[in-house]
């Protein structure tokens, strides 16, 4: 709708590609040391082994998860999901507290995007460079160049492709296949696919798909208030803005700190202005912080103009850490990696389920006992393997009959066994409960119990 009557106006605007700068200072070695971490962990890690296993692998197929030493099957579902629930917790403990710390420092899109635009930096230039790059008419160099970039950024989105599938199929197995091009459909569709979202994410998209595609930045503002950390920017102190010499008084001027040199705007990978307050897509990196300390130093100004600060505190009241939603976040928090540790220490190491036969109900022997037939499923969860014995209880004169006494199960494995269950006559009518156990020859071994129904027919009744 256009504010001039006849007039068209479109609400679209074309994206104007940002081309932050590069700072130094303090928040950008952090960021530099969280970015490193993070992706030598991505990188890393499916290549550490543990006990002849790889460390982390989570084995679709085989349907086990293995995290150093320890093997998950998917009836342990539920952990999955209790970690995820403390993995939020988490985050809107740390929003309440800092802002969008997590935006700034550990986002993968944030630490993609810095990886993706520090091979830009080192075949383009810096960012001067880099805008006279782009406006330059195409020749000899600026080909070189941007194929240069292009070349980098396709096979670190490949590597990244291969990595992450390296987490659901053996990564040593992975490299091979792909020099000889004779990876399963399977992993070559996964790796394309990732490499490509992580190409296309931390390439192209980079700050779009903070605006726009992350639902973080729309709901952050429900865990934020006056006294959560956020960057601010000081007007009190930084107004009016101007231009001036080195050393100069501001004060005698009638100016304020802030010389409106925007280059806490060139510095911002969102492309925002933070002296125009908090803002949508602002991912608290801090790269304004640094930007415009060094300006205050050059300027022999004290640094802080643009800081980390709560609204109280830029109101010159005192911010409370402690408060009714940084306790509940954090006594929550607190309860939920305590369950979590609980959970996982007291996990059944052995798993017994019982299926019964479909094609009968019971079998009246010979001897006039009556016979029913399971199958059993037996699930190894612990790394080392274990002998069993399999009995029954609850009924009186039950006794239980396998193929074989024993049956030894390896780590992470998992058995079918089918067993027949007899009681006299005599001990049961109709349908009763019974216990099947799975005992270990050593008292020290895992054992585990489930309950099966076993049926006979009623009772007759006498005259």
């Amino acid at each position: 709708m256009s504010a001039v009557p006849g007039v068209e106006t479109s609400l679209y605007a074309a994206r104007r590609k940002i081309h932050a700068r590069e700072v130094t200072g303090r928040y950008e070695r952090l960021r530099v040391i969280a970015m490193s971490a993070l992706l030598g962990l991505f990188y890393g890690l499916p290549w550490i082994q543990w006990r002849g296993q790889q460390a982390v692998l989570f084995d679709l197929p085989a349907r086990k998860f293995h995290i150093f030493g320890l093997v998950f099957f998917p009836q342990d579902f539920f952990l999955l999901t209790w970690l995820l629930i403390i993995a939020a917790v988490t985050l809107f403990f740390f929003t309440s507290l800092g802002g969008r710390l997590w935006c700034g420092y550990a986002c993968p899109q944030t630490v993609w995007t810095k990886a993706f635009v520090t091979i830009e930096r080192w075949c383009e230039g810096d960012r001067q460079q880099r805008i006279k790059l782009d406006r330059a008419p195409w020749n000899p160099l600026k080909i070189i160049r941007k194929s240069g970039k292009q070349i980098l950024w396709i096979a670190f989105a490949a590597y990244t492709g291969m990595t992450f599938v390296g987490y659901f199929s053996a990564i040593h197995g992975l490299v091979p296949g792909l020099a000889t091009a004779s990876l399963g459909g399977w992993e070559t569709f996964w790796t394309l696919f990732y490499g490509f979202a992580t190409y296309g994410n931390a390439g192209f998209m980079r700050e779009q798909v903070c605006k726009y595609m992350c639902p973080y930045a729309r709901f952050q503002s429900a865990m934020f208030d006056r006294d959560t950390l956020i960057i601010s920017y000081d007007a009190a102190r930084g107004d009016p803005r101007g231009s001036r010499s080195r050393g100069t008084d501001a004060r005698e001027q009638g100016l304020g700190d802030c010389i409106d040199c925007t280059l806490c705007v060139q510095a911002c990978p969102t492309g925002i202005d933070i002296r125009d307050g908090l803002q949508l897509e602002c991912i608290a990196c801090a790269a304004c912080i640094d930007a415009c300390d060094g300006v205050m130093q050059r300027m022999r100004y004290a640094p802080g103009l643009i800081r980390y600060a709560t609204q109280l505190s830029m109101d010159g009241k005192r911010t409370r850490i402690v408060r009714p939603r940084t306790l509940i976040y954090g006594a929550l928090l607190l309860a939920l990696i305590v369950g979590f540790g609980v959970a996982v220490a007291q996990r059944q190491l052995l798993e017994l389920d019982v299926i019964r036969d479909r094609n009968s109900l019971y079998r009246e022997l010979d001897d006039g006992s009556i016979e029913n037939v399971y199958t059993i499923r037996l699930v190894n969860k612990d790394t080392k393997a274990h002998t069993l014995r399999l009995d029954v209880t609850g009924l009186e004169g039950a006794t239980l009959d396998s193929e074989q006494p024993e049956y030894r199960i390896g780590g992470g494995e998992i058995v079918s066994v089918p067993i027949r269950v007899r009681a006299p006559r005599f001990a049961v009518a109709g349908s009763v409960e019974v216990k099947i156990l799975a005992r270990s020859v050593r008292d020290d071994d895992p054992q585990s119990t489930a309950v099966a129904r076993f049926v006979a027919p009623p009772r007759q009744a006498t005259t």
